[in-house]
């Protein structure tokens, strides 16, 4: 089976996703959350109402199944109608199980969680999702959506054996779906490795590099995988991921060695090995310079914060 680079970096940023309520509504209504400390998800069951994101010029209609991801740390309102005068989430969720209602509860109803990120390698994830992602149901994910929030509802009205297993799994997917329909937006994406993993012109080179990390690559072996020519797949290269292929080659094998010096004992010179390196001096001064600071200390610094 060939490497799945996408699926590779969720797990090296031990991306998990938890459901963790929701509420109705009916009526007017408005609802301020706070700026999320983590990658926030949320999906309209029911309904429609608007989402107010601080920094944002207008609201955004959301309307029944569409989904929502905020990754910014900025506080948002959902409400049935801009201009609604907000009361604090804090408030209407105390002393509840995560399960809120405002009003009688007929018009609305919305179910959210968030995103667990290791806090080392988590970055290189949340780093670059733009603050907000709206996938709306008329998208070509719609159907995907549907069936896992349907899923979703009926795990939380019958809480059957397993239950919490279930709508973990199930968040998980749904998570793994919005990054799915944000690689395919029709919007331009910030040059970086999200947008390289949804390019389908070099994803044969990326699965290359990702495949075997310590091989020493080629430009001429990466184009002629993309079939293009050496000049034609570097610019291209260039231009989606934001630097060059043996640059991302680079970065990549020393997020891997942070992983193995974080979680393991394994000697740097059997990390450099490992990476492709000749030499245990050449692998320290490439991490050196890409992350400020030698091996050992590295090392060091992670088991001291752990």
């Amino acid at each position: 089976m060939s490497t799945d680079p996408f699926s590779e970096i969720l797990k090296f940023t031990s991306a998990e996703s938890l459901l963790t309520g929701g509420f109705t509504a009916g009526g007017a209504w408005a609802i301020r959350f706070p700026a999320p400390e983590k990658i926030k998800f949320f999906a309209v069951v029911r309904g429609h109402g608007w989402v107010l994101i601080d920094g944002e010029p207008a609201p955004l209609r959301f309307d029944t199944g569409d989904v929502g991801l905020i990754a910014a740390p900025r506080s948002f309102v959902l409400a049935s109608e801009p201009g609604v005068e907000p009361i604090d989430a804090m408030a209407v969720f105390a002393g509840t199980n995560g399960t809120a209602q405002l009003g009688d509860g007929r018009d609305f109803a919305h179910i959210g969680g968030h995103v667990l990120l290791d806090p080392a390698s988590g970055k290189l994830l949340a780093d670059v999702l733009p603050p907000w992602i709206h996938v709306p149901a008329s998208s070509p994910h719609a159907s995907n959506f549907r069936w896992l929030l349907d899923q979703l509802m009926e795990e939380r009205a019958l809480d059957q054996p397993g239950t919490q297993l279930v709508s973990k799994h199930l968040a998980q997917l749904l998570f793994i779906q919005i990054l799915r329909a944000h690689l395919k937006t029709s919007r331009p994406m910030p040059a970086g490795w999200l947008r390289a993993l949804g390019d389908p012109r070099i994803a044969p080179a990326v699965r290359l590099m990702h495949g075997e990390p310590a091989r020493d690559w080629h430009l001429d072996e990466l184009a002629a995988a993309c079939a293009m020519s050496r000049t034609s797949f570097a610019l291209h290269f260039r231009t989606v991921a934001g630097i060059t292929p043996l640059a991302y080659l680079a970065e990549w094998r020393m997020r891997l060695a942070e992983r193995s010096l974080r979680e393991h004992s394994t000697p740097v010179a059997g990390i450099a090995r490992a990476l492709g390196y000749t030499s245990e001096s050449a692998f320290s001064s490439a991490f050196k310079r890409m992350t400020g600071q030698s091996p050992k200390a590295y090392r060091n610094a992670a088991r001291t914060v752990g």
